[in-house]
């Protein structure tokens, strides 16, 4: 009997859970674009502070704020599409290279497998004919796709600019959500989380900033066409950590084999791609982003794949933001904060040229926050 109340403890924590991955599934349409808003909402904030500041009406003053963000989000979106037509003007050399390599991978497949090219071309027939419909749905799938990505566009806009508006009253209800003698330590905790996610995002916007000047340094320097698009291309990734720099790296050697690159181009793809990381890992890290988002690899991995899972790409993106909003309300809870313990990263010693990175990175930080 005394098992009981523990079991029913358990049974309502598991069902509590299962009913969020729930709501976050059905809910997915609602729930994707006002998290982004919220996100670049306390991005925005500290930029919409120092303007009403400076005497420009508060209302004016988001609306300059968006207008910093759409603007931003454009020139990236400009600098692609320059990248994209100078691809296309090469188009007819690079379908000839990819005929010569598609060539070459029929001529491998008969070597090793012994099945003739006539042969591999049937079984592809074959397949397409197996799938009539295929490329009407793709092209159907992608136009539906691209109205629903410029939808959440606009309901983002709208909603950063709300959100900002009626920040005061957000941040007094979820005060008044909690007993009178917690409503400072709720207060605490919304300002961490809000610092935090400032620190965070603006960081890494940063950085990102930073990647794309170091990736496309290295990729001009070792012959890689069209480096400009995949050093922007690299940078945008790295945005989901772990999956990102990998995919973005493998998309430029693919692509640079495609577009007649050797081995010596590869090679040097490699290099830089190692370099980046060394800089990125100890400097860049711990200059801009620092450890606002601490979380151990375990979890960040964990949130991504559940986030993948639950919300797609978008889940992805914003796995690692959202537990690191999670481990400071554990942190500040004092029943959650084993939770943070097991999803937070241990502080480990440093020594030799990490300690020597980090406070160099450190000592120039505080000269900039000295001017």
């Amino acid at each position: 009997m005394n098992n009981y109340p523990r079991l029913t403890k358990t049974v309502s924590i598991l069902a509590i859970l299962v009913l969020i991955v729930v709501i976050l599934v059905y809910a997915r349409p609602f729930l994707i674009p006002l998290t982004f808003a919220a996100l670049l909402a306390m991005l925005l904030l500290p930029f919409t502070k120092w303007l009403r500041d400076k005497g420009i009406h508060e209302v004016v003053a988001i609306v300059l704020s968006i207008l910093l963000l759409v603007g931003f989000f454009a020139l990236i979106f400009f600098l692609i599409s320059l990248q994209v037509s100078d691809l296309a003007k090469n188009t007819s050399q690079i379908e000839k290279q990819v005929t010569e390599r598609y060539h070459q991978v029929q001529q491998l497949i008969t070597d090793q497998l012994g099945i003739s090219p006539d042969k591999q071309e049937k079984m592809i027939k074959e397949q397409q004919a197996s799938s009539p419909g295929k490329l009407a749905s793709l092209v159907t799938g992608f136009l539906a796709g691209l109205g629903g990505v410029l939808t959440d566009t606009i309901l983002v806009l709208v909603y950063i600019f709300l959100l900002i508006c009626f920040r005061s009253r957000l941040k007094g209800f979820i005060i008044r959500l909690v007993p009178k003698k917690e409503e400072p330590k709720a207060l605490e905790i919304v300002n961490n989380v809000q610092q935090v996610t400032q620190k965070y995002l603006s960081g890494l916007s940063m950085m990102v900033v930073s990647l794309w000047v170091m990736y496309g340094i290295g990729f001009t320097v070792v012959g890689v066409k069209n480096a400009l698009f995949f050093a922007i291309l690299c940078g945008i990734l790295e945005i989901v950590p772990f999956v990102g720099n990998l995919t973005g790296t493998t998309l430029t050697i693919v692509m640079s084999l495609v577009q007649g690159g050797n081995t010596n181009t590869i090679i040097g793809i490699l290099i830089t791609y190692g370099l980046v990381q060394f800089i990125q890992s100890y400097i860049l890290e711990p200059l801009i982003v620092g450890s606002a988002v601490n979380i151990n690899p375990l979890f960040t991995i964990v949130g991504l794949v559940a986030g993948e899972m639950v919300w797609g790409i978008p889940g992805m993106i914003l796995a690692i933001p959202l537990l690191g909003i999670t481990k400071i309300v554990c942190d500040n809870v004092e029943s959650l904060q084993p939770y943070a313990y097991l999803i937070g990263e241990e502080e480990k010693k440093e020594n030799g040229i990490k300690k020597f990175l980090n406070t160099t990175g450190k000592t120039i930080k505080s000269w900039f926050q000295k001017k």
